[in-house]
């Protein structure tokens, strides 16, 4: 019987696995380019998945902008996203996700995304999700962003779990690659894209009874 690592930490993406924030990241980065006279195209908002601002940023507004100016315009967008996220931020939730971390409160979790690191803080306090997590970290702590496997690394020492004892929660094709790269076992999310190659299981949210099935059926190969 083949044998699997145990499981001893969980990793969580944030947009798209904590929130289902991505609809209104469209909303908000549309708004943000016609302001400054970008027309945001499908082919944008498919790009921008999974990706860390400065290279959002880059892509939509060329290279004309300085480093100072990228970052001023990736604050400024993520303030206006802020804004029409939080009289929702409780809807918005990936179903069956607070209590999936209430089941599991045993098992050490970090959050390990591209996203900037207010939007972090304002989901983990917002939501009340704070206490469920030991550690975060986000894309500017790392100096590559997914699919390089950094965010993931970091995240799993900052646990003090080995990278294969930990099982990433992903949405994102960059978000899993990161994962995979990471040498971990990846679950796809799938609010953002209906196909993640590479995964363990695909799933639509945490209500999915094969998500606890899975879990189990690991721990016991674990134990043969």
């Amino acid at each position: 019987m083949l044998r699997v690592p145990e499981i001893r930490a969980f990793l969580f993406d944030m947009d798209g696995v904590l929130v289902d924030s991505n609809p209104i990241h469209r909303v908000t980065w549309s708004e943000y380019n016609r302001r400054h006279g970008i027309e945001t195209t499908e082919e944008m908002q498919q790009w921008m998945y999974g990706k860390r601002n400065d290279e959002i940023v880059r892509y939509f507004f060329g290279d004309g902008p300085t480093a100072e100016e990228v970052f001023g315009h990736g604050a400024a967008k993520e303030a206006l996203y802020r804004e029409v996220l939080r009289p929702r931020i409780g809807e918005a939730l990936v179903p069956g996700v607070r209590e999936f971390l209430e089941r599991h409160r045993d098992v050490p979790a970090a959050v390990a995304t591209n996203a900037e690191p207010a939007n972090v803080n304002f989901v983990l306090d917002e939501a009340g999700l704070r206490p469920f997590f030991r550690a975060a970290v986000d894309g500017h702590q790392v100096e590559n962003p997914k699919p390089h496997p950094g965010i993931y690394l970091r995240a799993a020492d900052e646990l003090g779990v080995e990278p294969q004892y930990c099982v990433v929660f992903e949405d994102s094709w960059t978000g899993v690659q990161a994962g995979l790269a990471a040498g971990m076992r990846v679950v796809g999310v799938s609010t953002t894209h209906d196909d993640l190659p590479g995964v363990s299981l695909l799933i639509p949210d945490f209500n999915d009874a094969f998500l606890e099935q899975w879990l189990v059926h690991q721990s016991l190969r674990t134990q043969k």
